[in-house]
């Protein structure tokens, strides 16, 4: 029986490599997977899934106004999908989470995404808000904060490296742009409660 499978973290967790991964894993079987990846995110290049220990596959683009299960249901028409990976989860609507259940349930196709858990305001995406509410099977991806601790909150930096406490949602950017935090490191930056 298909599932739907969320792995969250914060950013340099690994999410993209254990994608990447498991997806080589279908095809070295000689089975056929699908991977999508948000078209907002063009750091690594147009419908491309990349990690940075240098790993990287063709992906499909979505955007927020596609069908997946339209999409998903014309290309398994055309050959066999066994596996769908789905990478920047957080990027989803509330109406494609719900298409990727369509998929498991009506399609049986497994649909493995990740994602973030949550912006660098500590408030949960709309596709990780779905995803954690509606998914078969909850995986968290670990981190650490330079501390030492485990890392599960995203801090926003200037280019001052002061860390950013409002602003749109959505900001691409890698390491540049953001560090991966501890809750007490979140909660002083961004929070401005002491440590």
């Amino acid at each position: 029986m298909a599932q739907l499978y969320f792995y969250y973290s914060a950013m340099n967790a690994g999410k993209s490599t254990s994608l990447l991964q498991s997806a080589y894993n279908y095809r070295e079987r000689g089975m056929n997977p699908l991977i999508f990846t948000a078209a907002i995110d063009n750091r690594y290049g147009t419908g491309k899934v990349a990690s940075r220990i240098g790993l990287q596959a063709d992906a499909q683009l979505y955007s927020k106004a596609d069908d997946l299960l339209a999409t998903i249901s014309a290309l398994h028409a055309k050959q066999y999908i066994d596996c769908v990976f789905i990478d920047e989860a957080q990027f989803l609507t509330k109406e494609q989470v719900y298409q990727l259940i369509e998929v498991v349930d009506e399609l049986d196709i497994p649909v493995l995404a990740y994602g973030l858990r949550t912006d660098f305001l500590g408030d949960t995406f709309t596709g990780s808000h779905y995803l954690l509410a509606w998914a078969d099977k909850l995986f968290e991806l670990k981190t650490v904060c330079h501390c030492g601790r485990k890392a599960n909150f995203v801090v926003r930096m200037d280019e001052n490296g002061l860390a950013v406490t409002s602003g749109e949602q959505v900001e691409i950017g890698g390491n540049d742009r953001y560090e991966s935090m501890c809750r007490k490191h979140f909660k002083a930056l961004v929070w401005n409660k002491p440590v």
